[in-house]
This record gives structure tokens, sequence and C-alpha cells, in this order.
């Protein structure tokens, strides 16, 4: 419950209508490019180029689906890193605090090389082509994990040729598209991944065991969790 500007109060209910209207403005802004202002009869347009980018912790709650669709690619990071990633971590917090400037003359080279890298990729993108036999194989993992819309196969076609131009290739290959598959997916995807432990088993599967299989195996039996209770005994009517 929050207090509201005017004196009222907003309940948890109303605040989370807000916050997932103003994603919702601030995502329509990014696809189009436009922003509109409209305030007391006065109408304003100008162009706004940018990308959105959200972070949330799950813990607080989750966006409604169609609007969590909206949101290109999803990445899920750990809040637990490793021993010696969080000594690094650490290390490189505390050079930055006492020495800022020397800090970043460290790693200006290694921020020029990433830069450099990042415009090449951009300069050779235009000349991957989206062919369609990388089309046909997102399409069809994207209808396998029940995805809804075609907005996760745009993204993910998409996201898949970045990768071919951030690596340097001429074409989307079966890297690019395994890369990014996991974030085009993990935040539509209705059906769990498919793994050798849960595929199926088909019938005349344990036919190399001898041909005996399951035909004899029974559910297991129910266990008492503690000793067995009688209802008390009631006095009949007269």
């Amino acid at each position: 419950m929050l207090a509201a500007a005017d004196g009222g109060v907003l309940y948890v209910d109303e605040v989370n209508l807000l916050a997932d209207h103003l994603v919702d403005l601030l995502l329509d802004v990014a696809a189009s490019g436009v922003n509109r202002v409209e305030r007391d009869n006065v109408s304003h347009e100008h162009p706004a180029r940018f990308v959105l980018i959200g972070t949330m912790n799950p813990e607080e709650g989750e966006l409604r689906p169609q609007l969590l669709d909206r949101f290109g690619l999803s990445v899920e990071l750990g809040s637990a890193p490793a021993p010696a990633e969080r000594g690094e971590i650490v290390r490189r917090r505390l050079a930055f605090d006492e020495q800022p400037q020397a800090f970043i003359a460290q790693w200006a080279g290694e921020q020029q090389a990433l830069r450099e890298r990042c415009a090449q990729a951009r300069r050779v993108l235009p000349g991957i082509a989206l062919d369609d036999a990388s089309l046909s194989q997102i399409n069809e993992r994207c209808h396998a994990a029940g995805v809804d819309g075609l907005r996760a196969d745009l993204v993910w076609l998409r996201a898949a040729r970045a990768h071919a131009a951030w690596r340097g290739e001429a074409a989307i290959d079966q890297l690019a598209i395994d890369a990014t598959a996991e974030f085009a997916l993990r935040h539509r995807r209705k059906f769990p991944p498919e793994s050798p432990a849960q595929a199926p088993r088909e019938q005349g599967s344990e036919a190399g065991q001898g041909g005996a299989g399951d035909w004899g195996e029974l559910p297991p039996a129910p266990q008492a969790n503690g000793p067995r209770r009688s209802l008390p005994g009631w006095p009949e009517k007269p």
C-alpha cells in the first residue's frame, strides 16, 4: 500500500497495474521510434530511438505473459557467483574506488577492442541473409516449445544473425541458432525443453533386455503416515 500524491491511497494491485501500463508505454515507444506527449490540449511528437532493458527479481512477482512477450530477449542471472568470481569482482570494485582514472586507463585497451568488434559486427550484419533454412528450424523449435504468437521466431532469427555477425561469420550457422535459443524462449516457453531422461520410452524398447519390459509392473502401494485412527463410537438413539 502506497500513499498517493493527492493524499489518497494506492493499493498493491493498483501499483502493479500502473507499472504494467508504464512498461507498456515504453515498449510502444521503443518499437515505433516515436514518443508522443499529450497533456492539457497540447500534443507533441519527437523521434526516440532506444533499447529498453529491464531487470526484475522473480521473488517480487512476474509480469503478465502478454507483456513479458514484448521483451525480445531474456537473460537469467545467477545471484551466487563462484568464490573466485566474487573475489575478482570485489578487487576490481576496490581498485576503481581507490583510483578511478588509473582503473579506466588499465582497461582502456580492452574497451577499445570491444568497441571495434561491435562496429565491425554492425558493418557485416546487413550482408548476412535471413535464410529460409534457419527460419524453418527456428519455426519448428518455437512450435515444439508451445510459444504463442510469432514474436519469438522473429527476434530469435535476428538474434542468431547478430550472433553470427559478432563472430565474423558470413551466414547464420547452427552455433548461432543454438546460442541464442534460450534467450528467445526462456520467458515464452510453455513446454519444458525435452531431455533424454524425460523422453517417453517407445513400446518394445526393452526388447534388448530379454523382452520382459514393464508388463508386470504395478503402481506403488499407498503407505500409511501413522497409526490408523478410528472414529469415536456414538451411542445409538433410543
